[in-house]
């Protein structure tokens, strides 16, 4: 079975940056989609950014021209580059990914534990 670690929340102050990163272990056979999603209280969770196997990404409006999501395949991580962050970001954001596993057939939905952003104004 695999895990997905996320790191790199934290308390920022409007404008600010942040980067956040996840990590999948265990016996992977292959990565297919890496996504964020972020959960603000008394809100429904919703999608930040993903990420394809080939490199194709896509935003949420509220996301375009401020982030950027990467993966680094060698490495089985994603990241999520936060630039002029608004109070408005403030949210719990949840890494996703879509794995195989070596001596396993199918493909598994994986998510993380949360990492806390908070944008003061």
């Amino acid at each position: 079975q695999g895990q997905l670690v996320e790191s790199g929340g934290g308390l920022v102050q409007a404008g600010g940056s942040l980067r956040l990163s996840c990590a999948a272990s265990g016996s992977i056979f292959s990565i297919d989609n890496m996504g964020w999603h972020r959960q603000a209280p008394g809100k429904q969770r919703e999608l930040v950014a993903v990420i394809n196997s080939g490199g194709s990404t896509n935003y949420a409006d509220s996301a375009k021209g401020r982030f950027t999501i990467s993966r680094d395949n060698a490495k089985n991580t994603v990241y999520l580059q936060m630039n002029s962050l608004k109070p408005e970001d403030t949210a719990v954001y949840y890494c996703n990914a879509v794995l195989s596993f070596r001596g396993s057939q199918g493909r598994y939905d994986y998510w993380g534990q949360g990492t806390q952003v908070t944008v003061s104004s």
